[in-house]
Formats: C-alpha cells, structure tokens, sequence
C-alpha cells in the first residue's frame, strides 16, 4: 500500500508539473505576435537578414510583403493603404512616406529613418561598360543606349521627372525609355530586353545575369533616404514600434552595408517615443 500511495503521489506531481509546463508553453505562444511590414525594393536585401534574426531575438512573427513606394500598382503601399490594408510597419523612400503621413496614414511621431541609398547603372553580364564617370559622359551614354529602363519608384520619378530634362535631353530618349512596374529593373536588362537600366544599388545587387556599371556620378546622383513608420491601419502599433527601433540599432550596420546601402544615426529614443532620425 505504501509503495502504492507513493507510485500515486509521484504520477500526480509530474502530471502537476507537466500541466504547468504546457500552461508555461500556451502563455508563450499566446505572447507571440504577428508583425506586417510591407517593405519597398531599396530595403528588401536588408530586410530579409534581419527580419529572422528579429524573431529569434524577440520570438513574434515578422510578415514580409514587398511594394513601392511610389507608382499606382496594386502592391505599392500608398495604393495599399488607400484601401485601407492593416499593415504594422512600412518601410520605404522618406519622401513618399513624409506624404502619407500629411495624408494621416502614417503616424507622424513613428518615423524613423533606417538606410540611405545611391542610385547605380547596370548593363546585362559581359556586355560592355559604357562611361558614366563623369555628368558628360553619363549624357553621351544615355543618348548612345539603344534602349533604357529605370523603376516606378523613387529612383525611376527623379530620372524621369527631374534628370533627364535637366540633362536636356528627356525628349531625345523618351521614345527608348520606359519605366518598369513593380519588377525588378535588373530583370529586363539580365533578359536582354533593354540595354542600360537604372535602380537602387541595393535593389540591382541580388539580380542574377547583369553587371552593375557603377553609381551615376556627381552631379547626376540622388541619395534616397529609406525610412521606417506606423500605419494608423496598424493592429500591433507597440510590437511595430518594437521592430523599427530594432532595425535603427548601430549594431545591425554591417548588414546594411553589405547590401549596397548606408546607414543612418538614429537619435535616442525618450519618453517611450520613437523620434525621428538625423541624417548625417
């Protein structure tokens, strides 16, 4: 009877115990949240090594979705806001996201800046390298390619709208240029469709079968700042402010860098506010 009543006092204790732990374990994936970041081309390279590392850190869920930050696709997140999508966090060129937080979809005390970003020319692997060294050159360039393709983003608006007619000579290439949406510039120039094509550093570096010519040079090149904020259609706007503050740490530097982007120097955070940061 007494090895009995002990065999039964043993069973209870570890049934107890193994209550506990899954109690333990059901609080645990209760606490685990679910953060959506729509994240434009610029920032994407970045963003998918740090997102996994944020979730080991931190255990929530990061869900990564991609779109410009500009332009009139379905993805692009001006358009997905409009339609009133819950996202957490969206990351993108600073001037587009300065809109829409005048707009109010974007609170205007979460903005942070994460990256800044040089534009680059790319031409398909082993072909040549045409000279874009210097304002000149670029010009001569331009008027020489057979055809030219930029994005519908930040970098594709500025050429289009704002260095081709400087240069004076927008009108001379329109019939051979044309702006690519949603999809990666570096596509159509790996496939031969177009001859010269121009985006983001960051965003021409991961494509396979193209050889990135160099930035576009001074007098020619626009540095895009790419920053993080909260859409008030946010679900999780705490776990959001979590991430961006995250993402703007010194440590995560190297990572930036290695993806064809520079950091920014975030200012402290006080009061529990994510402040916007200073460019350096």
């Amino acid at each position: 009877m007494k090895v009995f009543a002990r065999r039964t006092l043993v069973r209870t204790f570890a049934l107890t115990v193994a209550c506990a732990l899954l109690a333990l374990v059901g609080l645990g994936a209760a606490d685990v949240t679910d953060i959506r970041v729509v994240t434009s081309g610029a920032f994407t390279a970045a963003f998918l090594q740090l997102a996994p590392q944020y979730e080991q850190a931190t255990h929530n869920k990061v869900v990564t979705e991609f779109g410009p930050s500009m332009g009139v696709t379905h993805n692009a997140i001006p358009v997905r806001l409009e339609r009133g999508e819950a996202i957490d966090v969206v990351i993108m060129a600073a001037p587009a996201l300065d809109d829409l937080i005048k707009q109010g979809k974007v609170r205007s005390d979460s903005r942070v800046d994460l990256a800044q970003s040089k534009m680059a020319m790319a031409v398909k692997a082993g072909a040549p390298h045409p000279d874009i060294s210097t304002l000149e050159a670029f010009k001569r360039t331009l008027l020489a390619a057979k055809s030219i393709a930029y994005s519908d983003s930040a970098s594709g608006v500025y050429l289009s709208t704002v260095l081709f007619p400087k240069l004076g000579i927008a009108d001379q290439i329109k019939a051979k240029s044309k702006m690519i949406p949603a999809d990666p510039v570096g596509g159509v120039v790996a496939s031969g469709e177009f001859e010269i094509g121009f985006q983001q550093v960051s965003e021409l570096r991961p494509v396979k079968g193209i050889d990135i010519v160099g930035e576009l040079p001074p007098g020619a090149q626009q540095i895009t700042v790419f920053a993080a904020g909260i859409p008030t259609t946010s679900t999780q706007p705490e776990a959001a402010r979590t991430l961006i503050q995250w993402l703007a740490a010194p440590g995560l530097d190297d990572v930036i860098r290695k993806t064809g982007l520079e950091p920014v120097k975030s200012r402290p955070v006080k009061s529990g506010k994510i402040r916007p940061a200073e460019v350096p």
